[in-house]
């Protein structure tokens, strides 16, 4: 038995990067997938269907209530119901930097689709994950959300801080309906949201040196603690935050 027959999961941002790793590795687990992004990503459902899985893809826009409800409708028209909800999209904006240097343009549109989406998306999956009886969300934060960023990104930065509080009080809130929701953070990850950070050797070293493993991670990697809390083995794992870091929050300073 694979590790998450029977789960149906909708995946948003799951067009590219870390999203698509994880859309094709949960179908590759057993579960039946929904391939959200801001166009119909048809390679993926197509990628999916060669490997023997089964998978839909449905354009939203996470910041849009009403195009988020029709792709969870969409999903139960398809599958016959939802199971696990992973809040992949996101975004990190090239001008985000310090307090009096972030534009507000900026601001908004990263809580615009970092906080905002993700709320929108949990508002519309509820109602279908709490007719499962055993429900899964998974917000996806980042390291940062535990301790400053190495070089400013406020806005991003303050945005999945805000991802955290909110996967605590969502897991409090539906604790006895059969609905868990953890948070995953992840460390430096060479996708391209980080990948424009890194456009030369300064700067590749400059976040490298704190890391104590001395390397990036892979989407791999942070897919693995996705299954893991999507899966049944985590049934008793709920307002957690699962960081896979490389040890950047262990350390106080970095191994020679």
């Amino acid at each position: 038995m694979a590790r998450l027959d029977g789960k149906v999961a909708l995946i948003t941002g799951a067009g590219g990067g870390m999203g698509r790793v994880a859309a094709e590795r949960f179908a590759a687990e057993g579960a039946k997938v929904v391939v959200v992004d801001v166009e119909e990503k048809h390679e993926v459902v197509e990628a999916i269907a060669a490997s023997g899985g089964e998978a839909i893809t449905v354009a939203a826009d996470v910041r849009d209530f009403a195009q988020v409800e029709a792709a969870v409708a969409k999903t139960i028209e398809a599958f016959g119901g939802l199971t696990t909800l992973y809040n992949n999209a996101g975004v990190s904006l090239g001008d985000d930097d310090d307090v009096t240097s972030t534009p507000e343009s900026t601001w908004e549109l990263t809580m615009d689709v970092n906080v905002k989406g993700l709320w929108l998306c949990c508002k519309a999956a509820m109602p279908a994950l709490l007719d499962s009886g055993n429900a899964s969300i998974i917000n996806v934060a980042s390291f940062v959300a535990h301790l400053g960023a190495a070089t400013p990104q406020l806005a991003y930065t303050t945005s999945k801080g805000a991802v955290l509080s909110m996967t605590r009080e969502i897991a409090v809130i539906y604790a006895r309906q059969g609905l868990r929701a953890n948070a995953l953070c992840p460390g430096p990850v060479l996708t391209p949201l980080l990948a424009k950070y890194l456009s030369d050797d300064e700067k590749r070293n400059r976040r490298l040196v704190h890391i104590p493993m001395g390397r990036f991670g892979t989407s791999e990697e942070m897919v693995n603690g996705a299954l893991f809390l999507a899966s049944d083995e985590s049934s008793f794992m709920t307002g957690q935050s699962l960081l896979i870091d490389g040890g950047i929050t262990a350390a106080y300073t970095t191994p020679e």
